[in-house]
């Protein structure tokens, strides 16, 4: 509720400034209101222009550009505000700072990959600077309850460092076992480091919090802190990893909190994924750590923590996997970019889970198109929402995707967090991207792109499994349709990036 009235907060002064010009106006500008007027839809047109001219998802630019011509004034200083990646300018310039150069060693997929998707990994990494690796030791965990005695036994034999990033922290035997063992490493000598997002955690981790953790010896910085409404409050960390020594990564769905272990139940059960990763592919979490952290901090990581640890070499791995992060702050949204290029080139199969499903018309007709063809796409949702408001927008989708043929089910156990997918057993993802707007375009993100790992195999047993657990969505049945209910869609497909 916090975040919604922070949001509906930003809103106030522009609507207040088009008051005011409409006050004005009557009592002052009256004999010149036509030349004014004039003026004003001349300098409204050639900024719908210049929106129309811009390279954005079609969905966010209907969405304002309705804003801006209804409300002039207030709709054209939100845009400026939050609409476009000028306000993000202050936190660009933090990461344009920092240089990652000398931690990247990209490689690529073998030559017997398939070359369509040799070119789909070297898309991806010159998006964001990725490297692929081989994968020498994952390990996909189906809930966050089976990742959390594997996470404090890895912490426990921590003997360099440990880097913890997560978009919610929050109190409970989760957070307050690992912080346990933080305290106890950290005392031993242990670089320690804490980076949690602001608004992510403001209703569960507070500035005496992290005061706290400081006083105990570890270091935690908030990320994008909100002092007050700025341009940059739509640009999350929404990112989840922890790593140790470059050595190993945990990283998925799964947030610093009780629900995401089920210790507690707020909405049902908890559907959620966790990934562990070893070798070189966990020591490129250190580098995409290291960046933001460098980036937001005043202490920087020293160099020679940050170098790539000793590890053998693995002549026959389990397939390989490319780590990156995703940013909103690039020209590419990567994600979308890569779940449209994996239904492109599906054949047989693509199954994906999604905790919210609000589409850009780019990835919502790769979906559309792969269904058409003969290609069998299912997505798992959540069968008890944690949001209704964008539970229902979520909704909104469903009829386009199932008259397309798009299998959608809906998990009646409780709530699904998991974020991933697999497509024809040859590829897949793990990460913290869920299938909306806001973590498609407007957050910053982790994902891990498997080729040819066994791992593939189990992802694909777990939604089968799951499955068996949904009721599915139809048309006409759970799923109405009619007038009033395509007209209560279209208005929320429009709205939805605000969500």
């Amino acid at each position: 509720m916090r975040k919604l009235m922070l949001r509906v907060l930003a809103a106030v002064p522009p609507v207040a400034l088009q008051t005011l010009w409409l006050l004005v106006l009557l009592k002052w500008l009256a004999p010149w209101a036509a030349v004014v007027n004039f003026v004003l839809s001349v300098l409204v047109l050639l900024f719908v222009l210049y929106l129309i001219s811009k390279q954005e998802e079609p969905t966010y630019k209907v969405l304002w550009l309705l804003v801006i011509l209804t409300f002039p004034l207030p709709g054209a200083l939100l845009y400026l505000l939050f609409g476009g990646k000028r306000s993000a300018r202050s936190l660009r310039a933090r990461l344009d700072k920092v240089d990652q150069e000398q931690l990247a060693s990209p490689g690529s997929l073998p030559l017997e990959a398939d070359p369509r998707l040799r070119q789909t990994f070297g898309y991806l990494q010159q998006l964001t600077g990725g490297e692929v690796h081989p994968n020498t030791g994952a390990k996909f965990y189906p809930l966050g309850d089976a990742m959390f005695p594997d996470l404090l036994k890895a912490l426990e034999q921590a003997q360099h460092y440990i880097f913890l990033e997560y978009f919610i922290v929050d109190h409970g035997v989760f957070w307050d076992s690992v912080v346990d063992i933080l305290q106890r490493k950290a005392s031993q000598g242990v670089d320690v480091r804490v980076l949690y997002d602001d608004l992510g955690s403001i209703s569960t981790y507070t500035a005496k919090d992290a005061w706290q953790l400081q006083h105990s010896g570890i270091r935690c910085v908030a990320f994008n802190p909100l002092v007050f409404v700025k341009g940059t409050l739509n640009y999350r960390d929404h990112r989840k990893m922890t790593i140790i020594d470059g050595r190993v990564a945990f990283t998925g769905g799964v947030n610093m909190a009780d629900e995401y272990i089920n210790r507690v139940e707020k909405y049902g059960h908890w559907k959620d994924f966790g990934l562990r990763l070893e070798g070189a592919a966990a020591h490129s979490y250190t580098r995409m750590f290291a960046q933001f952290w460098n980036a937001f901090s005043n202490d920087p990581i020293p160099q020679a923590l940050l170098q790539s640890p000793d590890l053998p070499v693995d002549t026959a791995p389990d397939g390989y996997v490319l780590s990156y992060g995703d940013s909103p702050l690039a020209d590419t949204a990567a994600s979308n970019e890569l779940y449209i290029e994996l239904l492109s080139q599906a054949r047989e199969y693509a199954y994906f889970f999604t905790p919210y499903l609000m589409l850009g018309d780019s990835l919502l007709e790769a979906f559309v198109r792969a269904a058409r063809r003969g290609v069998d796409v299912r997505i798992i949702m959540p069968g008890v929402p944690d949001k209704k408001l964008v539970f229902r927008m979520s909704h909104s989708f469903y009829p386009i995707l199932l008259k397309a043929g798009v299998k959608i089910y809906e998990y009646t156990p409780g709530f699904v967090h998991a974020k991933g997918c697999v497509v024809d057993d040859r590829v897949g993802t793990v990460g913290t991207v869920n299938l909306d707007y806001r973590s498609l375009f407007l957050h910053f993100e982790n994902n891990a792109l498997f080729w040819n790992a066994s791992l593939l195999g189990e992802i694909k047993a777990d939604f089968l499994a799951t499955q068996r657990q949904c009721r599915t969505m139809q048309l006409g049945g759970n799923v109405p349709t009619g007038f009033v209910h395509w007209l209560v869609d279209g208005v929320l497909r429009i709205v939805s990036p605000l969500c």
